[in-house]
Formats: structure tokens, sequence, C-alpha cells
């Protein structure tokens, strides 16, 4: 699941009350060969999706991601007439997202039940896409540019659980022909980037994920193995500690405690695990190398490209102009 907003990665989740459902098309090397599932990818409204879904038009991938809510999109360009002159057009009306009567009559509308937010009703428009331009990140397209058709969903619900008033959201699928249930499974995998982008955030900020400084990739994978292990563990260890709640949060039930709260209550789980380390060494630095030996480990150090005109340094004058004191 980017970050603004990180991209997330992740298989699509299933629809509640439905059996898992394969995001993946007929196999390409026929009947015989396995099929490929497609990977989702859901990313925020900072980024370009049909740009990305452009780039990754050869991959078994699809994009999902949000749209600001004053965009505005095409529909496909209509059946040319007999005995019409001139160039076909390229786009059809306009899709308006702030302006209700230009959306037509929705493909399909789905309406569900959930916990948190009360009704989520999804409405989806078939074969939508953007009108390109050249100065933007299409600069260096000499030929007519692409039209990336896909799929928007708006979603709206009743209710958030923080108590502010919710706002639609507008969200473009790289596919087309979706269907209800592929209508159910885009918002709530969208939902579920959310638990991604707090997940990255804990092992960043509370496990320390990106506090080393790792000169290989080697050692970076060590030690991301390293979080993830710690991760997994204080998931496991809800029920050997307490919560140690502030002030403003709610009361939670151990099989719900987040892993930074059973952080926060070591001093309590310390107390219910058995002691593997051995004993604490001396806590005074070490004596270093010995003087005379030179470092036979030395940093790997990376060109960063800088021009020979940057390395010098600004020529002083030798007379400089006096100061001026009036």
């Amino acid at each position: 699941m980017l970050s603004g907003s990180r991209r997330a990665m992740m298989p699509p989740p299933s629809p509640p009350g439905n059996s898992a459902t394969s995001c993946s098309d007929s196999s390409p090397l026929g009947s015989g060969a396995p099929v490929i599932p497609h990977i989702l990818v859901v990313a925020d409204a900072g980024y370009d999706t049909p740009r990305l879904a452009y780039l990754l038009r050869d991959l078994p991938v699809q994009v999902l991601g949000r749209m600001r809510s004053d965009r505005v999109l095409r529909h496909a360009a209509p059946p040319r007439r007999p005995g019409t002159n001139g160039r076909p057009p390229r786009h059809g009306g306009e899709f308006i997202f702030g302006d209700p009567a230009s959306w037509g009559a929705p493909e399909v509308t789905t309406v569900t039940d959930t916990r948190l937010y009360g009704a989520a009703t999804a409405r989806s428009w078939d074969r939508l896409h953007p009108r390109l331009t050249h100065p933007n990140a299409w600069i260096d397209q000499t030929d007519d540019l692409p039209l990336i058709e896909g799929t928007v969903i708006r979603l709206e619900v009743n209710h958030l659980p923080s108590g502010a008033i919710p706002k639609p959201v507008w969200l473009w699928w790289s596919e087309t022909d979706a269907t209800p249930a592929d209508v159910d499974r885009l918002w709530q995998a969208f939902l579920r980037r959310f638990d991604i982008e707090h997940t990255f955030r804990l092992l960043k900020q509370t496990l320390g994920w990106t506090c080393p400084k790792i000169r290989t990739p080697q050692a970076a994978d060590r030690w991301t193995r390293l979080i993830l292990a710690v991760y997994a563990q204080l998931r496991l260890a809800r029920g050997l500690t307490s919560d140690l709640r502030r002030p403003w949060e709610k009361p939670t039930p151990p099989e719900r405690l987040s892993p930074a709260r059973v952080r926060r209550g070591f001093r309590h789980l310390r107390a219910k695990t058995a002691c593997l380390a051995s004993a604490p060494k001396p806590s005074r630095p070490g004596p270093g190398r010995p003087p005379g030996r030179p470092n036979k480990q030395p940093a790997q150090r990376h060109d960063v490209h800088i021009s020979a005109n940057a390395r010098k340094k600004p020529k002083t004058s030798s007379s400089p102009r006096p100061r001026r004191t009036g």
C-alpha cells in the first residue's frame, strides 16, 4: 500500500460474507498453464494513477487510487455518424466530480453494512479516462497521447468513527467492466491501505526501522527481518501484558491490544518471560582500534555525480571593497 502517501502492494481482500475471489484473468499461456493473480497497487490522491497504470500495462498489475473531488474525466467518444466529415472525436462528454448532472446512471450500485461506517454505498461508472496534455509527465510523447480508460467508484458512508462529517471518496481503477463483487472488493482494499500505513509508521517511529545507518543491502535485509520478527512477537504477546493506556485513550480488551500498547507494557511483560540473554556487558566503551593499525574495512563511497564546476570553490577577491559604514 507509495506514502504524502505511500503505495501499498497487497493481494485484494475478500468482500465480507463472500468467498475469496480471484483477481486474475485467463492464463495467456493456455488452459494448462497456471493463472497468475494480479497485484493490486493502492495509492492515495498524491499520485498520477492513470500514468502509473499506463507504465505498468505490460505487467499483471492493477492500479487503484483516490482522486481529488475536483477532477474532470471524459466519457468514451460516441460512435461516428455516417456521412460526418472531419476528424473523429477522441473524447466524449465531461464527467465532472462536483456536478452530479454530468454523471449519468451508474453501471453498478452496491450497499454494504459495516461496523465502523454504517451503510457504505458504492457507485461505479465504466470507461472513463482523463484528458491528457503534453506539458506534464507526457512531455516526451511525440505521437497522440493514449486514452487510459478505467472505472470510477464513488464511496459514501453514513458516519466516521471519529465523529467527523463524512465526505465522498472518489476512486479510479485501471480495469473496466467492474462487477458488484469487484466494486466492493476495491473500496475495501482502499480502506485496508490505512492499516498498512499505520504498520509502517509503527516500524519506523517506534521500532526504529530506519534509525541505523546501514551500509549494505544485505545488512538492510537482515535488519528488516529482525524488525518483522519483533513485530510478530509483539502481536503474540498480547495476553502477557496489561493495557497502560493514556488518559485520552479508550480501554481496549487484551485480545485487541495494538503492538505499540504491548510494547508500552513491557515492564509487566518482562516479569512473565524467561531471560534468554547472557549477563550484560560493561557499559564502558571499548579500547577501539590499536594505534597505527589502519581500517581494513572502509565504508563504501558512492559517486553522486557532482560536476567539476560545482566542486570549485567560489573565488574571493584579493582586494575586497571596503565596508560601508554610513
